[in-house]
Order: C-alpha cells, then sequence, then structure tokens
C-alpha cells in the first residue's frame, strides 16, 4: 500500500555523508539493524557489509532514526580496454516501513549530486529489481563482465567470474558514453 505522505515527509528526511572510518557503535548497530532487516537472513551478522567495507555512506534519517542506506565504493574499471572512474552503489535499501514515500528517490538524487563536478564517469550497481533505479535515469546494459569472486561467509576469493549480469544498470555522470561489450570491474562484484 502506498502513503502518500507528500512534503512533509520529503521535508523531514535528511541524508548525510559518512565515511567508513567514521561508522563506530551507536551508528554501526542502527546500521546493521537496518540491513539486516532489509536484506533478510542472508544478510551477515557480524559486520556491516556484505563482501568488502565500503568507502562512504549516504545515510537516511527521519527524527533521528536511520531508515535509509547506500554504500559506495569510488573504483576505476576497464570498458572495452578504456579506463573509467566509477561510483559503485551496493546496499540500497530503505526500512519496511517507509518505502514507497521518495526516500529511495532521494538517497539517488543524493549519489548524482555527489558526482557532479568529481572525475566520476558512472554510477554503477546491480538491482534485483530495477523500477526505482530506471525512475531515477539508470539504464540496464547487457556487457560481459568479469569480476573477482568472493566468498562472502569466510571473506576468500575463489576465482574470476565471467559473463553478462542482467542486474548491471549505470547511470552517466560524466561525459563518458556507455558502450556495449566487455567490463572487468577491476575487483568484487558490488
Amino acid at each position: 500500500m502506498f502513503i502518500d505522505w507528500g512534503e512533509e515527509l520529503l521535508n523531514t528526511v535528511e541524508i548525510s555523508i559518512v565515511s567508513e572510518f567514521d561508522i563506530n557503535g551507536n551508528n554501526r548497530d542502527h546500521l546493521q539493524r537496518l540491513l539486516c532487516e532489509c536484506f533478510g537472513g542472508g544478510y551477515p551478522v557480524d559486520r556491516i557489509y556484505f563482501k568488502q567495507k565500503p568507502h562512504l555512506r549516504f545515510l537516511a534519517y527521519t527524527e533521528d532514526c536511520l531508515v535509509g542506506h547506500i554504500a559506495c565504493d569510488y573504483r576505476v574499471m576497464n570498458l572495452n580496454g578504456e579506463r573509467i572512474n566509477v561510483l559503485s552503489l551496493i546496499d540500497v535499501c530503505v526500512s519496511s516501513n517507509m518505502r514507497s514515500q521518495g526516500i529511495g528517490s532521494q538517497l539517488l538524487k543524493k549519489t548524482d549530486e555527489f558526482c557532479h563536478d568529481r572525475d566520476i564517469d558512472f554510477i554503477v550497481l546491480f538491482a534485483d529489481n530495477p523500477d526505482l533505479y530506471e525512475h531515477n535515469g539508470f539504464q540496464r546494459v547487457q556487457n560481459r563482465c568479469k569480476w573477482l569472486k568472493i566468498n562472502d561467509k569466510d571473506q576468500t576469493t575463489y576465482g574470476i567470474g565471467h559473463g553478462v549480469i542482467n542486474e548491471l544498470m549505470i547511470k552517466a555522470v560524466g561525459e563518458k558514453g556507455w558502450e556495449e561489450g566487455e567490463l572487468d570491474l577491476l575487483g568484487y562484484l558490488g
């Protein structure tokens, strides 16, 4: 069920950008609860990342309550032999009782604004449900990808993955255009 909170809710959402180095006790506990709520039993209960720690996080609060999150990695990838600078979005989520109220879109807008006037060519993410992202200017692409495979349970590498990943979505935020072809993530899938 969609509840239209209108401008009132949108004006009460505050989004902070937090470096991973600044995550500590209290906000770590709130973040752990949100991630486990949003991603269910498959999310690790002993850490606040799935495969690798991100560089920074966008955290959405209403009345001092953490209700949304996007983790980000700033990284280089290789698209058809050319280096591209990418902000990779990971673990995008909104608390179940706050969904369909524009918080996810606000978080995505903040990441987009963050990229402007920075050396970032594309925002990249992997989405099970593309609707929110398409609504916010992302497009699905069908590149053959290569990535480092990480066992998220014991935090070990176990090979190199190859293949088309149907969940891959991109948004151009720089001057470069996206091309179909080979995408080497130069690291893990995330």
